[in-house]
């Protein structure tokens, strides 16, 4: 149910930036959107299989990013990255599944694309609001380890002893859009309490009223992430196979001197 409410809110969405388009048009956009990221490329062929079956007659719509690719495409060569498919694929999933769920999960294994996903996108997004663009926000990060923090470093705590509140790493309010990216293992000792802000409300307050407005997860996998957790964030998957060891290997060649 939770799924549902989430892709007719993103339908829409996607019908008041697109009102040409038909209900079943604007349908199959937005279940595509919110399921291709996290799929693997072994299930993508049963996947469009089954909206083939559901919509035979409905071609998908082709999204224009024109302006977002340009801005992409500049990021990635500034970065001295390569511009594979793959890397592009991710970004454009990466946009989509933040603007569709409050809080996202970018899963994969080390090596896979998932930091360069997440900045590419990060420095994109600002520069094309610096550029002028009024659709597009600066957005700055945040990262933090929360297995490193304890919970009332996390979150903050109050001392017992005076009454007073000691602010945690997630009171602090700062300007701009905000991504709050924690990087590392998801557990349950201190995701649970995530899950307010994860879910349809949005926002999870603290004892001393503040709120948390936004969420980023970099995980390697979900192995100890309860279900409650896992269908209230948009799924972001990188498969280190799709990505291989060419990219990496032309990237370390270009910044070789020349002889």
């Amino acid at each position: 149910l939770r799924a549902l409410t989430s892709l007719l809110r993103y339908a829409g969405k996607k019908r008041r930036l697109q009102p040409d388009l038909s209900d079943e048009e604007v349908l199959l956009l937005s279940m595509r959107d919110m399921n291709i990221a996290k799929l693997t490329s072994i299930d993508m062929p049963l996947f469009n299989a089954i909206m083939q079956d559901l919509f035979p007659s409905i071609e998908l719509p082709v999204i224009d990013y024109g302006k977002v690719f340009r801005v992409l495409n500049n990021n990635v060569a500034h970065r001295g990255l390569q511009t594979t498919p793959f890397t592009f694929t991710k970004v454009i999933q990466l946009y989509e599944t933040k603007n569709s769920r409050h809080s996202t999960m970018i899963v994969g294994c080390t090596g896979s694309g998932k930091t360069t996903s997440w900045r590419i996108l990060q420095s994109s997004l600002s520069s094309l609001c610096r550029a002028g663009d009024p659709n597009f926000n600066i957005v700055r990060e945040f990262p933090l380890n929360p297995k490193a923090l304890s919970l009332g470093e996390l979150y903050g705590e109050y001392d017992l002893n005076t009454n007073e509140w000691t602010d945690g790493i997630l009171s602090n309010e700062k300007p701009d859009e905000k991504w709050i990216l924690f990087d590392g293992p998801v557990d349950t000792l201190w995701i649970e309490s995530m899950n307010s802000v994860m879910d349809d409300n949005k926002v999870l307050t603290l004892i001393n009223g503040e709120r948390i407005v936004s969420l980023l997860f970099e995980v390697e996998d979900l192995a100890m992430a309860s279900p409650a957790t896992v269908s209230r964030c948009g799924m972001v998957y990188t498969d280190y196979a799709d990505l291989g060891w060419k990219p990496y290997v032309q990237s370390w060649l270009e910044k070789r001197p020349k002889v």
